[in-house]
């Protein structure tokens, strides 16, 4: 029976598996050690790392919060599914476009978006999580951006990464901006 994404039940069980076995690696932790730890039995944590086992979400919440994770890194589809390709798409002169292209997770969080600036445009943009890095690549056009009391002047090909969860500005000339914004964010204990 196809689930979400078009994977079947045994599909997401067995990516599941997967997960859980890669994070425990990971941690240099046993089965032993993560089961004791999730509170759950060693019979049950091999049929998930198997891929046979259908586990709750309290299980999965149990061993994501033993493997320091958030639950989402468990079930998520973010396998690498090989070449990923976006076709470019437009947008109508003046307005602010922004469209998350990927996000990935495990250890922090990280989302890419594209981000398009008509001409002569100023904001502020506001603190974002603690511990977040806000990394700009400029594709085309020149920006002033950064923190507020000391912001950088970027054009074509230049990368800036800075402290993003402090205040922070984005401000263009006398011609639009499209730049592609990564933000990186730690993933809570």
């Amino acid at each position: 029976m196809p689930g979400p994404e078009g994977q079947s039940v045994n599909d997401r069980c067995a990516a599941i598996g997967e997960q859980i076995v890669m994070r425990r690696t990971q941690r240099g932790m046993s089965a032993a050690e993560l089961a004791r730890r999730a509170g759950i039995s060693k019979a049950t944590l091999s049929g998930l790392e198997s891929g046979t086992g259908n586990p709750t979400i309290t299980t999965l919440d149990s061993l994501a919060v033993a493997l320091r994770i958030p639950l989402t890194d468990l079930i998520s589809g973010d396998r690498d599914p090989g070449p990923l390709h976006l076709r470019g798409t437009g947008v109508e002169s003046g307005e602010v476009k922004r469209e998350l292209l990927r996000r990935i997770s495990g250890g922090h969080s990280v989302e890419i978006w594209r981000m398009r600036l008509p001409a002569n445009h100023s904001s502020t943009g506001l603190p974002h999580a603690d511990g977040t890095v806000e990394q700009l690549f400029i594709s085309s056009g020149h920006l002033r951006a950064g923190p507020v009391d000391n912001p950088t002047a970027l054009g074509p090909g230049d990368l800036l990464a800075f402290a993003g969860d402090a205040p922070h500005v984005y401000v263009t000339s006398n011609e639009p901006v499209d730049l592609t914004v990564t933000f990186i964010v730690p993933v809570s204990n």
